[in-house]
């Protein structure tokens, strides 16, 4: 599949936020926690939720999805292994691990898949749940976890990972005693996790700051929980505004969410105006260069809009540099980039950004989810018509991407 766009269209409209692809994935495996039945609302249907869908199905579990709604019933769980073409579909897979060993006591699942950003170690997660006294090996390519008791325990985290912090609160939100989890990671996907499982029963506090207070319960119950809306895909759009000289309402988002992005957008030279759940950013003219961006763990910069900031940095007036810390190997998209014209230096981490007056439309190719957005956005902003190959990435973090920006005014089209 592919993006046919021609270029210098101005956004213009409101766009909706769903709900968080990084929030809704680890809460349904969460859900295999309460035997019983959750109703998730503002899900987004994207390439990675009908995933995890596939694979409750597989354990056993009824799923709905109705609208954005998601209704869960956990409480037929018949299989405790997760074959490997399911656990390659997607990174989040690996939250199971922590949910099936705590619901059955035991859990055998694969290596599991996602973008080819660099390199992503499940040490951590690994290291963490052992010291919850539940045991692991590894054989044949598969991860066997078994626990008779899970033990509340003291963690400290050697780096606050996003996926480490989820598992472990899901293996000790049904654990004999308390769990405290030091140097945690406080992005808001680890809140609304934390508030979800307090929903169904759960007793933890302390999410959003580096240190979070597991103690552990018997049992948990049915509940009804509704998904904080995604800040990357807000971001994308309010970059996307910037980039086409645009002006977008963004509703259903949370500003302290993506501060630093606003920061960010402020030094360009944009107009930023918002609400209790509004966001609108009006461009009238070219972007300035930032002096300097750093992605780091939240409430730095986001990892997850390093391209699509680029992408605007590209055309802006001066020279930008861009330094990524979380990944190593998430400047790939920049050599599509420079296809349509940009003039980008990469040299290991950093990139170095001097601005153009234009990009041109060219055929290009998405290689990873954000990566991908990040060339919509580009040929938005470009002279003449860009072709992005590959969309397929980036169908896992973006619902109807290419209607919104119809209804933004772009000229899009999805093509074989």
């Amino acid at each position: 599949m592919k993006y046919v766009i021609k270029g210098g269209n101005r956004l213009k409209g409101e766009v909706r936020i769903n709900g968080a692809k990084n929030s809704v994935l680890p809460i349904l495996a969460a859900t295999l926690l309460n035997k019983g039945v959750s109703i998730l609302h503002s899900c987004p249907r994207l390439k990675d939720v009908y995933s995890m869908i596939e694979i409750l199905r597989h354990l056993g579990c009824t799923v709905e999805f109705d609208g954005s709604d998601i209704i869960v019933d956990s409480s037929g769980i018949i299989d405790y292994h997760i074959p490997d073409r399911l656990m390659r579909a997607m990174r989040s897979s690996i939250f199971l691990m922590g949910a099936l060993v705590a619901r059955n006591n035991v859990a055998q699942i694969s290596f599991p898949g996602g973008c080819d950003i660099g390199h992503r170690p499940i040490d951590l997660h690994i290291k963490s749940l052992k010291k919850l006294g539940i045991s692991i090996d590894e054989s044949y390519g598969f991860i066997n976890c078994e626990s008779k008791s899970i033990c509340g325990n003291e963690i400290h985290l050697d780096i606050p990972s996003v996926g480490a912090t989820e598992n472990i609160m899901l293996a000790a939100s049904m654990a004999d005693g308390t769990t405290v989890i030091g140097n945690a990671a406080k992005e808001p996907e680890i809140e609304d996790l934390q508030n979800f499982l307090n929903s169904m029963g759960a007793k933890i506090s302390g999410a959003g700051t580096n240190t979070i207070v597991v103690r552990g319960v018997k049992e948990l119950h049915d509940t009804e929980y509704t998904i904080i809306p995604d800040r990357i895909v807000a971001g994308t759009y309010l970059i996307a505004s910037a980039i086409t000289k645009g002006e977008v309402v963004l509703k259903n988002v949370i500003k302290r969410h993506v501060d630093s992005l606003l920061s960010k957008l402020n030094e360009c030279g944009f107009k930023i105006s918002h609400g209790n759940d509004f966001i609108k950013l009006n461009s009238t003219g070219r972007a300035k260069a930032v002096d300097m961006i750093i992605t780091l763990p939240y409430p730095g910069f986001p990892t997850d809009l390093q391209a699509q900031m680029v992408s605007l940095l590209a055309t802006a007036d001066g020279t930008s540099i861009v330094t990524e810390t979380i990944f190593d190997n998430r400047f790939k998209y920049t050599e599509e980039l420079v296809r349509m014209g940009a003039d980008i230096k990469v040299d290991g981490r950093i990139a170095v950004v001097k601005g153009v007056d234009k990009l041109t439309g060219t055929n290009v190719v998405a290689k990873d989810l954000r990566g991908g957005a990040a060339l919509v956005l580009a040929g938005l902003g470009a002279i003449g018509t860009t072709i992005v190959e590959d969309i397929e990435h980036i169908d896992r973090g973006y619902e109807d991407f290419s209607e919104n920006l119809k209804n933004l005014g772009a000229d899009i089209e999805r093509t074989m």
